[in-house]
C-alpha cells in the first residue's frame, strides 16, 4: 500500500513537472490574436513594423527580362518628370526604412526570380527578386547549394547583396565574396555589367549600398555542392569561446556550418555558451523535404514563450541544450539546414515588435566585449530574446565594409513594445552598445534602426562621406533614395 502511494505521488509529481512548461508554452499560443494586422493601402512598412509610411505608388515588376527593362525605363522617366524618388524592395527585412521613401515610388522586385545554373562552372544566374528559398529548392534538384547566405531563406537575393549579408558558413566573408557579377540599371535606364573587372568601383558600391546606385537585375553567384552534414555541439563557459572555436572549428576542415549561442536568462547571464556545428558526413544528402508544420510551430511557440519571461528563457535554454544531446550526430543535408524561414520566430503580438542589432568584434576583444555589454543589457529594461555568434572573415569586396578584418558577429534580438518610451530606451541602449563596440575596435551593421547619429556613424564608417559623394556622382539627381540615405547623408 505504501509503495503504491509513493508510486502515485511520483507519477503526479512527474505530470506536474511536465505540465508546467507545456502550459507555459500554450499560454503563449492562447494569448496570440487570430488575425494579422494588414498594411493600409497606399502605405508600406518594413520588418521593424515601426516605419509605416505613405507612398505615391507601389509597382510590382514583371518576371520577364524584356518586360522589366522596358517598364523600369518608363518608371525612371516618369519619376524624373514628376520629381519623385524611387526606393527598391525585396522581402523588406531591413529595419530602418532602407526600402522606403515618403511619397515615393516603391519597386517590388519579388516577381523577378528566373534561375539558370552553369553546373560546369558552379555559377547560378538568378533574378534579384528571388528568395533564397527559391534558389535552394532549384539547386537541390541539381545537387548544388548556396555558398553564403543569411540564417533565414526568406530574404531576397537583391536584399542580401544590398546589405552585404553574411552567413553561418564556416569562416567565410560576407555574400559579396560569392558574387561573380551583376547587371545594374542606372538612373538613365542604362544596363551596366558590374564585376571585379568591369565597372569595379560600382561593383563595390552597390554591394552593401542599400539600393542607392541603381536597380540590381541579374546576379551571377558561385554555388557549392550540396552535402550531408552531421550535427555536433559544445557547451562551454563563454570566456572559453574563442579557444574552443579555434580547436574544434577553425582547425577542422570538415566543419561546414557553425553558429554560437549565448545564454540570456538572468541565471548565468552571458556566462554560458554553445557552439553548434555541422561537419561533412560520408553519406549521400537526402532530397529537400517540406518542413513539418507542427514541428515548426512548436519551435516558434517555445521561442515566443521567452518574451518577458525569465522562466521561458531558462526553459528554452534547457530544451535546446537537452535536444542538442538527443540530436547529436543527426545527419542533415546542407540545403535542409539553410532552408529555415523567418516564420520560425514570428511575433504575432500587434503591440510589440522584434528588433535586431549586430556588432562585429575582432577576436582579441571578444571576451572584453561580452564583459562590457553585460551590465548595459541588464540595466536597459528592454527584453533581450537571443544572442547568436557567427564568425565572419575579412570583406575585400564592398565599399561600406563592416568586416575589415576577421571578426565575430554578435547578433542581438530584442522584443520592444511599440511605445515612445521603449523606442527612446532602445535608442539609448543602441548608442551605448555602439560606444562599447568602438572601444573594442569593432563595427555595427547598418540595416537596422537609425538610432545612431551622423557623427558617430562616421566614427565607425570613416568612408561614409566619400561613399555619398560617389552616390551623387553615379546618381546626380538622387533618383534612388530612402530613409537611410536621408538620415545619414
Amino acid at each position: 500500500m505504501k509503495k503504491r502511494y509513493f508510486f502515485a505521488i511520483g507519477i503526479l509529481m512527474l505530470l506536474i513537472f511536465i505540465s508546467i512548461p507545456v502550459i507555459h508554452v500554450l499560454k503563449t499560443k492562447w494569448s496570440e490574436p487570430d488575425h494579422k494586422t494588414e498594411i493600409p493601402k497606399g502605405y508600406t512598412d518594413d520588418a521593424s513594423q515601426l516605419n509605416l509610411t505613405k507612398i505615391d505608388t507601389l509597382i510590382k515588376v514583371p518576371s520577364s527580362k524584356t518586360e522589366i527593362e522596358n517598364q523600369l525605363r518608363q518608371i525612371l522617366r516618369y519619376a524624373k518628370e514628376k520629381k519623385l524618388k524611387i526606393s527598391i524592395a525585396g522581402a523588406q527585412h531591413s529595419m530602418g526604412g532602407h526600402t522606403i521613401y515618403p511619397n515615393g515610388i516603391l519597386l517590388n522586385m519579388l516577381p523577378y526570380k528566373h534561375m539558370e545554373l552553369d553546373a560546369e562552372n558552379n555559377i547560378l544566374t538568378i533574378g534579384s527578386g528571388a528568395l533564397w528559398e527559391d534558389a535552394i529548392e532549384y539547386l537541390d534538384k541539381k545537387g548544388k547549394s548556396i555558398a553564403v547566405m543569411q540564417a533565414f531563406s526568406s530574404f531576397s537575393v537583391g536584399d542580401s547583396i544590398s546589405v552585404n549579408g553574411h552567413g553561418w558558413q564556416k569562416n567565410l566573408p560576407p555574400v559579396a565574396s560569392t558574387v561573380v557579377s551583376f547587371t545594374l540599371m542606372n538612373h538613365n535606364g542604362e544596363i551596366m555589367n558590374c564585376s571585379r573587372e568591369e565597372n569595379p568601383e560600382l561593383f563595390k558600391l552597390v554591394i552593401g549600398g542599400y539600393g542607392l546606385f541603381g536597380i540590381i537585375l541579374d546576379v551571377k553567384l558561385k554555388v557549392v555542392d550540396n552535402t550531408a552534414l552531421k550535427y555536433r555541439y559544445i557547451r562551454l563557459n563563454s570566456d572559453n569561446y574563442t579557444d574552443y572555436y579555434k580547436k574544434f572549428i577553425s582547425d577542422h576542415p570538415e566543419v561546414n556550418l557553425v553558429f554560437g549561442r549565448l545564454r540570456i536568462s538572468d541565471k548565468h547571464f552571458l556566462e554560458e555558451a554553445t557552439i553548434n556545428y555541422f561537419e561533412k558526413a560520408n553519406e549521400k544528402p537526402l532530397a529537400l523535404s517540406v518542413q513539418n508544420a507542427k514541428n515548426a510551430e512548436t519551435k516558434r511557440l517555445v521561442f515566443r514563450s521567452t518574451v518577458n519571461s525569465e522562466y521561458g528563457k531558462r526553459l528554452r535554454w534547457d530544451l535546446e541544450t537537452g535536444m542538442n544531446k538527443v540530436t547529436k550526430n543527426a545527419v542533415y543535408s546542407r540545403n535542409e539546414l539553410l532552408n529555415d524561414h523567418v516564420s520560425l520566430i514570428e511575433n504575432k503580438d500587434p503591440n510589440s515588435t522584434d528588433l535586431l542589432q549586430e556588432y562585429f568584434i575582432p577576436e582579441r576583444n571578444f571576451n572584453q566585449f561580452i564583459k562590457d555589454i553585460k551590465p548595459v543589457l541588464k540595466s536597459s529594461g528592454l527584453d533581450l530574446l537571443n544572442i547568436t555568434i557567427r564568425a565572419v572573415n575579412k570583406d575585400e569586396d564592398s565599399y561600406m565594409n563592416y568586416a575589415r578584418e576577421n571578426v565575430f558577429g554578435f547578433v542581438l534580438l530584442f522584443n520592444q513594445k511599440k511605445t515612445v518610451k521603449q523606442e527612446n530606451a532602445m535608442k539609448i541602449l543602441t548608442n551605448q552598445l555602439v560606444d562599447i563596440t568602438l572601444k573594442n575596435e569593432g563595427t555595427f551593421y547598418l540595416p537596422y534602426r537609425l538610432h545612431i547619429d551622423r557623427v558617430k556613424m562616421r566614427k565607425v564608417y570613416p568612408q561614409t562621406d566619400s561613399f555619398f559623394v560617389l552616390k551623387r556622382t553615379y546618381d546626380p539627381l538622387e533618383i534612388f533614395d530612402n530613409k537611410f540615405y536621408q538620415h545619414y547623408k
